[in-house]
């Protein structure tokens, strides 16, 4: 991978809406809200934005169309993803490109969710997302009653609970952590605090996911801006630099919410993490795992964070359950993953709220849960993307 393109784009701007559940507004209108806020971020006016990048689609969205008319933005560049957590990364990595190669100048990757209005296309008859594919692509299988992307969370840790003798109990770190997180954001939806002995006694969704396993079904929108480094250095904010990424991971060895070499589908068994090809954002940014100090991931479920961590080798191959007690991926932890809460806690943006947080703690603007003298975060999923943000 070349690393043309390090540092040479920048986030300038981030806004987002308020989050919620049966919020009042459309999708459309809460999309506005966010990017009215993300253009005050960056001092920069509607007239300013030529790209589009969007994470939002058929069945949950809007098209890119539609959303330039109803903005009154005038864009010479486009990109849009279905409505799926896994394209995050993409949709940084297409608007980064585009103003590297001079397609765009500012780019606003937007995405703005009504979840709890499209839950008749979410599961249940009709369901046009879990029939898609004969199954879709998460192991669900309406042939057995599986409509839920949690399936293919449930089947992964339960293949890593018989091959490692982890266990629910050792899972439930994973919500608690990103709980005690929530607690120090204001915008964050749970509040209560969550303790083991909680998680154990929540019922089942699909076994060994219980209730607090599973994210959050919520409204928002969440707004990145996006230009070059020259022209982010006379914006208002900071620029957060992009310094290292790379693409989903596709293909026989891989599951979407598991980690190579786990055995679901038609993964082999022999374990082999991190390999060299899933280290490349380390080396385009130029420099070690160490460096990172803090971790955010697509958090649907809890043990996509199990597999996140130990896919980019913060810890080993069936490590992941034991590493993350005794808070170490809580406040003021070794590893702070997810500080805003995530989708557990905070809210289901499809990750972007985690894209946002990561620029607050970048700038220093985290409050309560900031993370000391934040200089160089990762983004990176069980499915292999990951950016690299350093101030």
């Amino acid at each position: 991978m070349s690393g043309s393109i390090s540092g040479k784009v920048a986030i300038v701007g981030i806004g987002q809406s308020a989050f919620g559940r049966f919020l009042p507004d459309s999708q459309l209108g809460l999309g506005a809200q966010a990017l009215r806020a993300a253009l005050d971020d960056a001092g920069l006016q509607r007239s300013d934005i030529d790209g589009l990048s969007l994470h939002m689609g058929w069945p949950l969205g809007a098209d890119y169309d539609r959303m330039a008319e109803v903005y009154g933005l005038e864009v010479d560049y486009v990109n849009q993803a279905w409505t799926h957590g896994r394209f995050v990364t993409s949709a940084l990595q297409h608007a980064a490109m585009a103003i590297a190669t001079g397609m765009a100048s500012v780019v606003a990757c937007i995405t703005a969710i009504c979840f709890t209005r499209e839950r008749h296309i979410l599961g249940g008859p009709g369901d046009q997302e879990g029939m898609r594919e004969q199954g879709a692509t998460h192991g669900e299988n309406p042939v057995f009653g599986l409509t839920s992307p949690a399936a293919g969370a449930a089947f992964a840790m339960q293949r890593y609970m018989a091959l490692y003798d982890a266990t629910s109990a050792e899972l439930a770190a994973v919500p608690v952590a990103l709980r005690r997180h929530a607690q120090l954001n204001p915008q964050a939806l749970m509040k209560k605090p969550l303790t083991t002995e909680d998680h154990q006694a929540a019922r089942m969704i699909v076994d060994p996911l219980r209730l607090f396993d599973c994210s959050l079904v919520t409204d928002g929108a969440v707004v990145v801006l996006l230009a070059g480094a020259d022209r982010a250095r006379d914006l208002r904010q900071k620029p957060i630099r992009i310094t290292g990424m790379q693409g989903i991971r596709s293909g026989r060895d891989e599951f979407i919410f598991a980690p190579p070499n786990l055995g679901i589908n038609q993964q082999p068994t022999a374990r082999v993490t991190p390999r060299e090809r899933d280290l490349a954002a380390y080396r385009m940014a130029g420099l070690e795992r160490g460096a990172i100090q803090g971790f955010y991931t697509y958090d649907a479920f809890s043990p996509l964070v199990l597999f996140a961590l130990e896919r980019f080798g913060f810890c080993g191959p069936g490590e992941a359950a034991g590493w993350v007690q005794g808070g170490r991926i809580g406040p003021g932890g070794e590893l702070p993953v997810n500080t805003s809460g995530g989708l557990l806690s905070e809210a289901h943006v499809c990750g972007w709220n985690s894209i946002a947080e990561m620029v607050r703690q970048l700038r220093g603007e985290a409050g309560p849960r900031q993370i000391p003298d934040a200089r160089c975060l990762q983004w990176g999923t069980c499915w292999g993307d990951s950016v690299i943000l350093q101030r």
